[in-house]
């Protein structure tokens, strides 16, 4: 198999000893019913409620312990392009065969769900995973046609200030809920100068993220005096960072969001 940054994995069998380094895709493998098979998560990997209390939690998802993994002989180990460092992907890869996802829209989530059906034997979960995300876009974008476009920063760190740029699955979502992301031109997480948010696009919306950073009211009032009058909403990081199976929940949480605009 060839993972979604052209690595060639090769496998003799059905993996049945699962490590996951990214919590978007903890999640996923659960919904895809594959709780058992998993030995080993980031303490960040939350959802499931409670799977961080009965999973041997191996580090984050940007320093990891390669000797608790190794103790727990994977036959894969699960990575991404973003939420991983190179470095952590090569030492992954002398313990056990490793995948490495890379996700830019939902085109992207579509393939990496059916390159799991195919490595862990879960085709009939995987469709009935991907036909439920059609079915809630298609309805979506039904639902979001007549919205009028808004110009939004989503921001997601304080010190630096670091918004959502291009080339982000972030981004993605943002279009597809009709907003005009400010900051599209640049690339990835761009560190960006407060005063000049007007010069640089002069936002309608400012979306707080729920995380990586924990924004607060007074955060919201810092980045109101240098905007023309934008309204301060916080988001659901999750709903906007999290790909997989967190899709199904996602278009009713953004329709949702809509109707607070």
């Amino acid at each position: 198999m060839i993972d979604q940054i052209n690595r060639t994995i090769s496998l003799k069998d059905t993996p049945k000893r699962i490590v996951s380094l990214v919590p978007s895709q903890t999640e996923l493998l659960v919904d895809l019913g594959l709780e058992s098979s998993i030995v080993g998560i980031t303490k960040f990997c939350v959802h499931p409620l409670g799977i961080n209390k009965i999973k041997t939690i191996v580090g984050g998802t940007k320093t990891i312990k390669l000797k608790k993994i190794a103790s727990l002989k994977p036959d894969i180990i699960l990575c991404n392009k973003e939420e991983n460092t190179k470095e952590i992907v090569e030492q992954c890869e002398k313990i056990a065969p490793t995948h490495v996802s890379n996700i830019r829209d939902i085109n992207d989530v579509m393939e990496l769900i059916q390159q799991y059906a195919e490595l862990f034997s879960c085709r009939t979960e995987a469709t009935h995973i991907t036909e439920k995300i059609n079915f809630k876009l298609n309805d979506f974008k039904n639902y979001i046609t007549n919205k009028p476009s808004k110009k939004v920063a989503y921001f997601i760190w304080r010190n630096p200030w670091m918004v959502a740029g291009k080339d982000t699955f972030i981004n993605h979502l943002l279009t597809l809920n009709n907003f005009h992301n400010i900051y599209e031109d640049k690339s990835r997480y761009p560190e960006i100068v407060l005063k000049k948010i007007r010069l640089e696009g002069d936002p309608d919306l400012v979306l707080l993220s729920s995380e990586p950073y924990p924004f607060k009211e007074e955060h919201a009032f810092e980045i109101g005096r240098h905007t023309h009058h934008a309204k301060t909403i916080f988001v659901d990081g999750e709903m906007f960072s999290w790909y997989g199976s967190r899709l199904l929940k996602a278009f009713d949480y953004f329709k949702r969001l809509q109707s607070r605009i």
